[in-house]
């Protein structure tokens, strides 16, 4: 499917997201990018070097997610804006979803913006915990999000305007 609309098959997901352990220990960078194309700005981001597009500049990048510290340095960089940071632990019921953003106008913490899936559909309306701009010249911010646990591994983009909290 993801060729026809863009969207990634659950086995598409199955291949980039870490375990259920993994997420469980805190932050941790997910790589939502399935074409093979000539990029690697994430790996050099990647300060820790948890993240590898070899032995081909081509081939999609892989993150060791023992070794990503949820940085978000990642995110900023990749060009493809497919690259996502989610905190299990950020509350007891709630997650932290990081995602890049690049448009206007750019919702300010505190803000509550419609969570959206990966088809556009809205999730909820979610509260705005962090908005930085990426460090540099980069025109990509960073929104954090807190969403609810079960669809935090489906919010991948917002829209601004129109959200209420519940």
């Amino acid at each position: 499917m993801l060729n026809k609309n863009g969207i990634p098959t659950l086995e598409d997901l199955r291949q980039v997201t870490p375990p259920q352990e993994r997420l469980n220990k805190g932050p941790v960078a997910i790589a939502e990018c399935f074409q093979c194309i000539p990029c690697n700005p994430c790996s050099t981001a990647c300060p820790v070097h948890a993240i590898t597009v070899q032995p081909d500049i081509n081939q999609t990048p892989v993150i060791d997610w023992d070794r990503c510290i949820g940085c978000k340095q990642c995110v900023a960089a990749c060009p493809g804006l497919a690259i996502f940071v989610v905190d299990m632990n950020y509350s007891d019921d709630l997650a932290a979803v990081t995602l890049p953003y690049e448009f206007l106008p750019v919702p300010e913490k505190g803000a509550c913006v419609n969570g959206l899936s990966r088809a556009g559909a809205v999730l909820g309306p979610f509260e705005v915990v962090a908005a930085r701009q990426a460090a540099g010249n980069n025109l990509t911010w960073l929104i954090t999000l807190a969403v609810p646990k079960d669809p935090a591994m489906d919010v991948r983009n917002i829209q601004v305007g129109g959200a209420a909290h519940e």
